[in-house]
């Protein structure tokens, strides 16, 4: 059970490694695009090039759907980046329902796991297999693998260190409940919990009164989706990858400085973030260097 690419990468670990995947649940197809045409989901695209049966429900506890899934008599489920199921899903097979979670539980419960963990200067990150239950994220661990963070490194680059991770980490934990060798285990209790909630755009915009290092990790914790922007000139500004550059700005935060040719920085709490790479308003992304020589800005 599963909708994008993170989803798939296990799917494909575990049909490689033998095992049987009856079916797999994932969303409706979506309109998408100018076109409006009907979009489907990587897990979708990859069950049709692999003949695996695919459903795909408006509604988790509508009764037909409920009587296929049944039909199937899996001995057990796999979650992956999908959404809340209903107990009568979870607690249909023999061997109970599983999550591959992007981060170490039960630090990052939550919808946006990798992005919070990056915009929260985690210096390590990680996956989670668990059983579900009531509460979200919140089953009993079977394991886990960590992953240390680059200081640079964008969620999208996680995403796709994580995807590989978890893939692996998904089949260790499926061979195990297999052979009846698991010995899982309740999530710490720990007071810091730190959540992964889904993120709107309001979150996205840069607030330049604030420190340099937080706003790299924003901007980074936002790359390449949804991507943290700002307003120039009255147009959106959306910024992919940006350095810091500590010393005494000079300007009041959001002010920015610019040669016209090769840089364009804006002043923060204490310093400036240099941008590199950026999509203006019906523009192309760009680097700031291609941005600056179609733009006349006067700092």
């Amino acid at each position: 059970m599963g909708t994008p690419d993170f989803a798939v990468a296990s799917l494909a670990a575990l049909q490689q490694a033998g095992f049987n995947i009856v079916a797999v649940v994932t969303a409706p197809d979506k309109p998408a695009g100018r076109g409006q045409k009907l979009s489907e989901s990587a897990v979708k695209l990859y069950a049709i090039e692999n003949q695996i049966p695919v459903l795909q429900p408006e509604k988790l506890k509508n009764s037909e759907f409920l009587e296929q899934l049944k039909s199937y008599q899996a001995d057990l489920q796999v979650v992956i980046a999908f959404r809340m199921l209903p107990e009568v899903v979870w607690n249909m097979p023999p061997k109970g329902t599983i999550n591959l979670h992007g981060s170490l539980l039960p630090q990052y419960r939550g919808a946006a796991p990798i992005n919070h963990a990056i915009i929260n200067g985690e210096k390590e990150s990680g996956v989670t297999t668990f059983f579900l239950t009531h509460e979200i994220d919140t089953g009993d661990i079977i394991l886990s693998d960590s992953i240390a963070i680059g200081d640079d490194e964008t969620a999208g680059e996680l995403h796709d260190k994580l995807m590989d991770l978890g893939a692996k980490l998904l089949v260790k934990t499926v061979t195990a409940i297999a052979e009846n060798n698991v010995s899982d285990q309740p999530q710490p209790q720990t007071e810091e919990l730190k959540h992964a909630p889904k993120i709107f755009k309001e979150d996205c915009k840069v607030n330049w009164n604030n420190n340099a290092l937080e706003i790299h990790n924003l901007i980074r914790g936002l790359s390449p989706y949804p991507t943290a922007f700002t307003i120039l000139n009255d147009k959106t500004l959306k910024i992919f990858k940006a350095e810091i550059e500590l010393k005494e700005p000079g300007i009041a935060p959001g002010g920015f400085l610019t040669d016209g040719k090769t840089f364009l920085k804006f002043a923060t709490k204490d310093g400036f973030i240099k941008l590199l790479d950026i999509q203006y308003e019906g523009k192309k992304r760009m680097p700031i260097a291609d941005f600056l020589r179609g733009m006349r800005l006067i700092s």
